[in-house]
């Protein structure tokens, strides 16, 4: 049978619609690059992995990922996913601040996000936290549980970054208890002390044997070993980034929430729609970028009138009453 060629040319037309159509609706591709650790270490990058999926949920546009396993990939997956097209894209992790900043500058006309890092460039949103105020609030309530007087910290990569929440931990828990006592350990000075469990539930098992009855961990999935030791020795943690109350019911006191989930959504969702703009984002307490977390999981170790202190003093830091030392400001 023969067709007439007007028709082949209405199809034709109908077809380079079609694939039109379905290119427009595939044009925005966000994309992330999970730093090292993983995107489900329970920790920092899950919450961006969190953040993420919520976009793709709510829009059902896929997001192109890429996760790091060693130093040398940060750049090249920077790179490969600005040369897929993807109109933004963000690295999770200061570690990749050197990569993005040769690469944003290589496609100025796309654009690019960095978290835990400043990439002074005009096509980069640097989203960054205020830490400390959280781990104030945290360190707080680590002082107000322990029973002997003596509470720890167990840091991830040594640098001001970490010592920074190490800090407002130590302001806290003495704004409670001037004369209580801190230990304090780092896991390491390489990318490494992200993604040491074992290491993390030793530092921590030496920090009981001390006598510290709470122990703050900010190390990534190192973290994770801090709060297996804490449920096997019969004490409390604390949690960072993500919500971690739920991994040890009843040994976890609390966590400090940093909301990276929310800040990917944000990034995500305003690229779409035109409104992201370059320049730097801090968000601490008043922000609603962190803060501390009471679920049905730790319920019965925050006592109401522990809430209410803590409640008091989110309060105080939103109001300027209490100001929390930034130990990255002092540098």
């Amino acid at each position: 049978m023969r067709v007439p060629r007007t028709l082949v040319f209405a199809l034709m037309i109908v077809g380079a619609g079609v694939t039109t159509g379905m290119a427009f609706a595939q044009e925005f591709v966000p994309a992330i690059v999970f730093d090292m650790g993983g995107k489900f270490d329970k920790s920092f990058n899950e919450a961006a992995y969190t953040g993420a999926e919520r976009f793709k949920k709510e829009t059902s546009i896929a997001y192109r990922e890429f996760e790091v396993t060693n130093e040398a990939q940060r750049e090249q997956a920077l790179r490969t996913m600005a040369r897929r097209g993807s109109p933004i894209v963000v690295g999770i992790g200061f570690g990749q601040a050197t990569g993005m900043d040769k690469v944003a500058r290589e496609f100025p006309s796309l654009k690019f996000a960095i978290v835990d890092a400043v990439v002074d460039l005009p096509n980069v949103q640097s989203i960054v936290f205020k830490e400390h105020e959280g781990s104030f609030l945290v360190g707080m309530a680590a002082a107000m549980a322990s029973k002997t007087g003596k509470i720890g910290f167990v840091g991830g990569m040594d640098i001001p970054l970490i010592r920074r929440f190490a800090l407002g931990y130590v302001e806290g828990a003495k704004y409670v208890n001037p004369k209580i006592e801190i230990y304090q350990n780092m896991t390491g000075t390489t990318p490494a002390a992200w993604n040491d469990p074992t290491r993390g539930g030793e530092l921590a098992r030496s920090q009981f044997d001390r006598g510290a009855d709470v122990v703050y961990a900010a190390a990534g999935a190192t973290g994770l070993g801090v709060l297996q030791a804490a449920k096997d020795r019969g004490r409390l943690a604390v949690g960072v980034d993500s919500n971690q109350n739920h991994i040890h019911p009843g040994s976890v006191l609390t966590s400090m929430i940093k909301r990276v989930d929310l800040a990917i959504y944000q990034t995500f969702k305003t690229a779409k729609d035109g409104t992201w703009k370059p320049g730097v984002r801090s968000l601490g307490v008043a922000e609603g970028g962190v803060g501390f977390s009471i679920d049905q999981y730790n319920r019965s170790l925050i006592t109401p009138e522990m809430e209410k202190r803590l409640e008091q003093a989110r309060a105080d830091i939103v109001a300027g009453k209490i100001k929390v030392t930034d130990y990255m400001a002092q540098k």
